[in-house]
């Protein structure tokens, strides 16, 4: 499984956005396209909001990667690939 980590810039980052940013969704279309498939998990559950707000230490899970959430500045795990 792949895992990454994503530091935040702000409070927090929008689903679509995160999945974009970290390269999971080639656009945001197609981020959105996920979502609403049923594709992503937010810290363990199906979620289905496309613009949910994704803050520091949630996990999101999708197509066999998970995505760690973290606070500006906020010590980067050593076994996940950094996606700042």
């Amino acid at each position: 499984m792949k895992r990454i980590a994503f530091e935040l810039r702000g409070e927090f980052i929008t689903l679509d956005n995160l999945l974009k940013a970290t390269g999971l969704a080639g656009s945001g279309g197609a981020a959105k396209a996920m979502v609403a498939d049923g594709l992503v998990q937010v810290d363990g559950r199906d979620e289905l909001r496309k613009t949910c707000k994704i803050r520091a230490g949630q996990v999101v899970g999708v197509q066999g990667a998970r995505v760690q959430v973290i606070a500006p500045g906020a010590p980067m795990q050593g076994d996940l690939d950094q996606n700042l």
